[in-house]
């Protein structure tokens, strides 16, 4: 047991986790985004770099920024930053208000074509 580290051991914890940094120290206990919420399939996508350097981010917010140089959805750069979904919405408000960030939001379903005229279409698809 020459090579263990001193202090009290832990089941759950392995030589390659890693430090543990729980998701309110990530958000500054921020639980509702600056900008609002973000549908799960929104698309992100990195805006050009910004021209004040002074904007203070997180290692967490250059990674979605490095994640998001191709249009992702919210819920893609959640898995690939094996984050918490809310801990990345909250990342992504702080991006779009400083203009880092774009958002690309599903239409509503308001907005989507008469169920009526869908039906038209298949008919006149079965039709031909």
């Amino acid at each position: 047991m020459q090579g263990e580290a001193p202090g009290p051991h832990h089941d759950w914890l392995d030589g390659e986790a890693g430090p543990v940094v729980r998701p309110y120290a990530v958000t500054a206990g921020r639980v509702p985004s600056a900008t609002g919420g973000f549908d799960l399939v929104a698309f992100v996508v990195a805006g050009p770099p910004p021209v004040d350097r002074h904007t203070p981010l997180q290692p967490e917010h250059r990674a979605i920024i490095a994640a998001t140089q191709q249009p992702l959805s919210v819920a893609e750069v959640a898995s690939q930053l094996d984050l918490a979904v809310g801990v990345v919405r909250v990342l992504l408000g702080d991006l779009l208000a400083a203009g880092l960030i774009a958002m690309y939001e599903p239409p509503a379903s308001t907005d989507l074509p008469d169920d009526k005229i869908l039906k038209a279409v298949v008919d006149g698809l079965r039709a031909l």
